[in-house]
């Protein structure tokens, strides 16, 4: 009996290995990072990132190792506790080298925040924020301009609401980019239209989705018509 099922068993695997349904498989192993090269900041950006991503945080001790690695400046900090849902773990400084040599400034800078969500704001520079403003702008970014990362709050700034991934330094909210030839493009002026400017922010919003836990742009809601606020963690949630 049980070497019939064994046999069943593997006849039912061929089948599967010979049709479309294995490619299916495939791909979704690829979107779960099951592909077993590493994540470096130089690859293209596509469906296994995030998964890969997140192997490579899956942990303080490796997401430090994986920065440090590919050249991000990022100075741990103690752990921190303020009571009721604020408090901040596995956080760090992050500087402007964001890795493979670049230099970018964050204004405000040094924003505390966690490991992973450094590592994926350094993702989401190299592999679409970078080659988009290239591509369409004509210029590299020189300065990622935000409204903070830590903050010790509700969502939405409420009396009663669940706690913001701000309360635990793991979103960012970036409200413009700077250029390298002087031009700020920014989301609350130039969100709407088909202009270059609008596209590059649609665009790096767009990555942003496949890059980030949960992220949110003008077109999720009015709180967030200046900023694109971005989660390292959590589930998926683009709006």
């Amino acid at each position: 009996m049980i070497r019939r099922l064994g046999l069943a068993s593997l006849a039912a695997l061929a089948l599967t290995a010979c049709s479309p349904l294995a490619d299916l498989g495939s791909d979704l192993g690829a979107q779960l990072g099951l592909d077993p090269a590493p994540l470096a900041l130089t690859d293209p950006l596509g469906p296994s990132t995030r998964g890969k991503l997140l192997r490579e945080t899956r942990d303080p001790e490796a997401c430090r190792a994986w920065l440090a690695n590919q050249g991000v400046a990022f100075t741990p900090m103690a752990d921190r506790d303020e009571g009721e849902f604020c408090s901040v773990r596995n956080a760090g400084a992050l500087g402007n080298a964001l890795g493979g040599g670049a230099t970018v400034r964050l204004s405000p800078a040094r924003p505390m925040m966690t490991c992973e969500l450094a590592a994926a704001v350094a993702v989401w520079r190299a592999q679409s924020v970078e080659p988009a403003a290239r591509e369409i702008l004509g210029a590299g970014v020189s300065s990622l301009d935000h409204f903070g990362v830590y903050a010790c709050r509700r969502v939405n700034n409420t009396t009663d609401g669940r706690p913001s991934a701000h309360a635990r330094a793991a979103a960012i909210d970036i409200g413009a980019f700077r250029l390298t030839n002087g031009r700020r493009v920014s989301v609350e002026q130039d969100w709407s239209g088909d202009d270059p400017e609008a596209r590059f922010l649609h665009r790096v919003r767009t990555d942003a989705c496949r890059i980030f836990g949960t992220v949110l742009s003008p077109d999720y809601n009015a709180a967030h018509a200046n900023h694109l606020h971005l989660e390292g963690e959590g589930g998926r949630l683009c709006g």
